[in-house]
C-alpha cells in the first residue's frame, strides 16, 4: 500500500487509477503562461491548453487572485442558497449573448445532458408526448453519460454500456440534405457543434448553421450549440455562433469558461427555461462559488477586444508555420478548423499516426492533441505570446521530421 512518504511516478498510476485514460509518460508538476514543467524539471511549450481548458494559461495572475480572494471568503452552499459570485457571472452572459436564462454545471457532459433534457421537457410539455427525436451527427462528441455519449455520432464511445436512450438520429455533419431528410414533427431539437472538435476540427458552414436554424423554426424544434470546445474566444468572438451569424435556442459552455476551474454552463432564453420547474434538475456543485469566483475572472479577461482581437493574429502564425512545415516535410493534406482551434490533417501515408506526432511532440518538449487518428489538433491559451509560438512551432518541426523518418 502507498503512503504518503511513497514517490509519485508515471506507474503510481497504473496501480492506481482506473485504465480508462493512457497519459503520457511524464508528469506535469507546474504552469506558467503557455509553459509547463514535469517532475524532471523539462520544460514544454503548451499548445494541447488542457484540450482548450487553460485559455488564458496556467496561473493567470487574475484568476490566481479570484481563488485565493473566494477561498478566503465562501467555498461552498449548494443550491438550496444562491451565492453572489453565481449570480454575477450569470448577470455577465447574459448581457454577453442571446441568453435570458443560465444554469451552472460542471462539465460539458453536465451541460450536454441538461440541454437535451431540457429540449425534450420543452417539447413534450409545450407541443406533444412524442416530440422526443434528436438529429446529431457522424463524429459528433458531447460528453461521456449514456445520454450525451449516445447523442455522439461515434459508436467507439457509446457501445457496449447496454440498450442506449431511444430517438435519437445521426445524420453526415455539414449536409443540409441528409437533416431534410429525417427532420419531421416529431423532432424536438437538432444538436451540433458549431465546429467539431474531437470528430476532427471540422468547422460547419455558414449556410449548414443557417438551414439548420430555418429548419428547427419550421418544425418547432430547438437549435442546440454544443460550443463546450469552440466557445469562450476560441474562434475569436466570445460564441462561435456570433461569428456565423446564427443563434441557438440553447447553447451549452464549459472548458475554457473556469480556465481550468471546472465549472459547465446551458444558456437557453426565458421561454424555454420556463418548461423546466423546481425540481426539474439539479446538481451539488453546480454553481459553486469558487468555481464561479474563477469563471468571473476567466469572463472578464477573455471578453475584451484585446484578448478576442488577437486571436486571428496568432492563428495566422500557427497556420503559416504549419504549411512551412508542410512544404518542408509533405505531411498535412489540410490545415482547418477557426480561431486558435486549429488541426492538421494528415496526408494518407501518415494515416493512423496522430498519436505517434504527439508522443513525438512531447519528446521535442512541445504538448500538442490529436483529434481522431488523423489530425494533429492544437487548442493553446488564447493569449500565447508569439515567442511561444515561434519556439513551440520549432519544437514540433523536430517531431514531424522525426516521425517522416521514421
Amino acid at each position: 500500500m502507498a503512503t504518503e512518504q511513497s514517490a509519485i511516478t508515471r506507474a503510481t498510476f497504473d496501480d492506481v487509477i482506473l485504465p480508462i485514460y493512457a497519459p503520457a509518460e511524464f508528469i506535469p508538476v507546474k504552469g506558467q503562461g503557455s509553459r509547463v514543467w514535469d517532475q524532471d524539471g523539462k520544460e514544454y511549450v503548451d499548445f494541447a491548453g488542457g484540450i482548450a481548458v487553460t485559455a488564458l494559461g496556467h496561473c493567470h495572475p487574475a484568476l490566481v487572485a479570484s481563488l485565493i480572494q473566494q477561498g478566503q471568503t465562501l467555498w461552498h452552499t449548494s443550491n438550496v442558497f444562491t451565492n453572489e459570485p453565481a449570480l454575477r457571472l450569470g448577470k455577465k452572459l447574459i448581457d454577453a449573448t442571446f441568453a435570458e436564462r443560465v444554469v451552472f454545471l460542471n462539465s460539458g457532459t453536465e451541460a450536454n445532458e441538461t440541454a437535451f433534457k431540457l429540449a425534450r421537457y420543452y417539447a413534450s410539455t409545450r407541443h406533444s408526448p412524442y416530440k422526443t427525436k434528436i438529429i446529431a451527427f457522424h463524429h459528433a462528441f458531447h460528453g461521456r453519460s449514456l445520454f450525451t455519449v449516445s447523442v455522439g455520432g461515434q459508436p467507439k464511445y457509446s457501445d457496449g454500456f447496454g440498450p442506449k436512450p431511444a430517438d435519437i438520429v445521426h445524420v453526415p455533419f455539414n449536409d443540409l440534405a441528409a437533416v431534410k431528410a429525417v427532420i419531421d414533427d416529431h423532432t424536438c431539437a437538432i444538436v451540433v457543434e458549431p465546429i467539431q472538435g474531437e470528430g476532427g476540427v471540422t468547422a460547419a458552414t455558414g449556410e449548414f448553421l443557417q438551414g439548420l436554424r430555418d429548419l428547427c423554426d419550421e418544425h418547432q424544434a430547438l437549435l442546440v450549440f454544443d460550443e463546450v470546445q469552440c466557445g469562450m474566444g476560441r474562434c475569436g468572438e466570445l460564441f462561435a455562433y456570433m461569428h456565423y451569424g446564427v443563434t441557438p435556442d440553447i447553447l451549452t459552455s464549459a472548458k475554457a469558461i473556469g480556465g481550468g476551474f471546472p465549472i459547465s454552463a446551458m444558456l437557453t432564453t426565458e421561454d424555454i427555461a420556463s418548461a423546466f420547474h423546481v425540481g426539474s434538475h439539479g446538481s451539488t456543485y453546480g454553481g459553486n462559488p469558487l468555481a464561479c469566483a474563477v469563471a468571473n475572472a476567466a469572463f472578464d479577461v477573455i471578453n475584451t477586444p484585446e484578448l478576442l482581437g488577437g486571436v486571428h493574429h496568432k492563428r495566422d502564425l500557427f497556420v503559416k508555420q504549419l504549411r512551412e512545415i508542410d512544404a518542408q516535410y509533405d505531411v498535412f493534406s489540410e490545415i482547418r478548423g477557426m480561431g486558435l482551434l486549429i488541426g492538421a490533417e494528415l496526408k494518407p501515408s501518415y494515416r493512423g499516426k496522430a498519436r505517434d506526432v504527439l508522443h513525438a511532440a512531447a519528446s521535442a518538449g512541445v504538448m500538442v492533441l490529436n483529434a481522431g487518428p488523423d489530425v494533429v489538433r492544437f487548442a493553446p491559451a488564447l493569449n500565447i505570446t508569439d515567442q511561444d509560438i515561434h519556439d513551440g512551432m520549432a519544437r514540433f518541426a523536430g517531431a514531424v521530421a522525426q516521425v517522416v523518418k521514421g
